[in-house]
């Protein structure tokens, strides 16, 4: 299984779907910057898709009227979806809120410009503290215990 947020709800259907026990993939974004302001800004130019309706995708017909609804997302409503800036309890909680959640493998995706800021700031900031997240039993009952990354 492969999803884009935290919420729970998805496991029930993909267990029940026969998904118990397979691999749950989690994609988190994030937009690593030197400070919180510029990465909600960043988020913003480069994703406004995290804070609109994912319906919209596939009944805005032509990309002018997808870049018509984008020039209406707010850089907050970009960042209740999208860890911004620097603060490296805000990514280590937003991997526990996955993990947590029942994800087995959590893909961070950075959206920013700044990749090697990025890369150097989860080594640094965020990798040693990993082998500390781990999940909870999800509704299905499952907890493997294993490292999260």
């Amino acid at each position: 299984m492969i999803g884009t947020g935290p919420e729970c709800e998805i496991f029930t259907a993909f267990d029940e779907a026969g998904g118990t026990g397979k691999p749950r993939y989690g994609e988190l974004t994030v937009c690593w910057a030197k400070d919180e302001a510029t990465g909600r800004r960043l988020a913003r130019e480069q994703w406004p898709t995290s804070a609109m309706e994912s319906s919209l995708s596939w009944e805005l017909p032509l990309p002018e009227h997808f870049q018509a609804v984008a020039e209406l997302v707010t850089e907050d409503q970009v960042a209740e979806s999208v860890t911004c800036g620097p603060d490296p309890a805000k990514h280590l909680a937003a991997i526990k809120k996955y993990a947590e959640a029942g994800y087995d493998h959590i893909c961070v995706h950075q959206v920013g410009k700044e990749q090697k800021g990025f890369f150097e700031f989860y080594e640094r900031e965020i990798l040693p503290h990993l082998g500390t997240i781990h999940g909870q039993h999800t509704k299905s009952g499952r907890s493997d215990g294993r490292r999260r990354r």
